[in-house]
Formats: C-alpha cells, structure tokens, sequence
C-alpha cells in the first residue's frame, strides 16, 4: 500500500481552477502541507500560483505518486497511460477507484491505494 508521506512530488489527475470541487481543495492542501503539486487539467489553467500540466505525458518524469480525482471510466484510460510512460505508484479518492482499475494494477509492478483520502492521509 502506498503511504503519500513517503512523496514528495506529486501530481494531481483532475486538478480544477473551480475551488469548490476537491481537484481544486486537494492541489492546495498538499501544497500547503510542503508537498511539491503537479496538477494535470487538461485546459492547462493556473490553481493559485501553480501551472498546470494538461495531460500525464507532459508532467515531469519524477514526479513519485499520481493522485487521481476523476471518474473511474476516465481513470482506468489515464492510469493505463501513466503505466505505459513508466509511473508506478497510483493513489485513487473515493470515487475515483474502480475493480477495473484495481485488476488492471494488481498485473503490473504497481504500489496503489483506492478509496482513501490523501488529505486526511497526509494530516501531520
């Protein structure tokens, strides 16, 4: 299982300039806690102060965990994406998380949590 306190760089599939939705309240509370955030939107619009990366194939090569705050069908394509780049660790919020997806990870070399919230994962 994957412990986000163990990251650094970490990159947000669903990332929202729309500070009601949780793409948007995630991005800022992990990059308030120290982390360094990589949103992924695909209009490749600014969250605060921080740019955006509009699909997975842009975001930098070291980025150590992809939080994923989409809905499974779009995840399940976005995940098989990150895989074929060579992405290993996966974290899904409620919602996001799906057996299709899980099935899919559980054959590849691939750490993932589902279900959980990475917010309150990372509550120092």
């Amino acid at each position: 299982m994957v412990n986000p306190r163990d990251f650094k760089k970490i990159a947000i599939i669903g990332a929202s300039e729309n500070d009601k939705k949780y793409g948007n309240k995630i991005v800022k509370d992990l990059h308030s806690k120290g982390f360094e955030v990589f949103p992924v939107n695909p209009k490749g619009v600014m969250i605060g102060s921080i740019r955006c990366f509009r699909s997975i194939e842009e975001l930098p090569r070291d980025v150590e965990l992809l939080v994923f705050v989409i809905p499974p069908e779009k995840g399940l394509e976005e995940v098989q994406k990150a895989v074929t780049i060579g992405y290993k660790r996966f974290w899904f919020q409620p919602g996001a998380g799906s057996k299709e997806i899980e099935n899919f990870l559980k054959n590849k070399d691939a750490e993932y949590s589902i279900g959980r919230c990475i917010m309150v994962e990372t509550s120092f």
